[in-house]
């Protein structure tokens, strides 16, 4: 009788695999190495996964290789050692170059910058503009597309 009156249950289960471990505000992050700073990452939000940080009006700094590399933009993903950086990034480095765009993704084991999105790069008076932009901040070298350039020559 029990079993004509009464339906089981079907009761769905939902797996969280993706929950944050915590949520910090004014979040700072400071990675050491044998030589000192080697990373600084500052946000107005920071979240940490368990495979992850996400932050909120990043700024990042890279200070592991030759050049010191400063990336600031409004999202940011950290995630072995890869960091994602997306709306009004603003690329630069302590010898002056700099670059904007809209999207970045930066790979702190090789110091390659690479997007696939238009970007404006500028080093004093001489400016650069593409549709795509490899950067390697080791080697100082720029693969990019669809250039357009305004560089003034220096005389000697």
């Amino acid at each position: 009788m029990i079993f004509f009156l009464f339906k089981p249950l079907n009761i769905k289960e939902q797996n969280f695999t993706d929950i944050p471990l915590f949520e910090l505000e004014t979040f700072i992050l400071y990675e050491l190495n044998t030589q000192g700073l080697a990373t600084l990452m500052i946000g107005t939000e920071g979240i940490r996964y368990a495979n992850r940080y996400q932050i909120k009006d990043i700024d990042y700094t890279d200070n592991s290789k030759q050049y010191i590399a400063n990336m600031k933009a409004k999202h940011g993903i950290y995630q072995d050692e890869i960091v994602h950086l997306n709306g009004d990034v603003v690329y630069s480095r302590e010898d002056g170059l700099v670059f904007t765009t809209q999207e970045i993704e930066y790979n702190k084991k090789t110091s390659v910058a690479h997007t696939d999105k238009a970007y404006v790069a500028y080093k004093g008076e001489n400016i650069v503009r593409g549709e795509s932009l490899d950067y390697n901040n080791l080697l100082n070298k720029t693969n990019s597309t669809n250039v357009v350039a305004n560089y003034k020559i220096m005389e000697k």
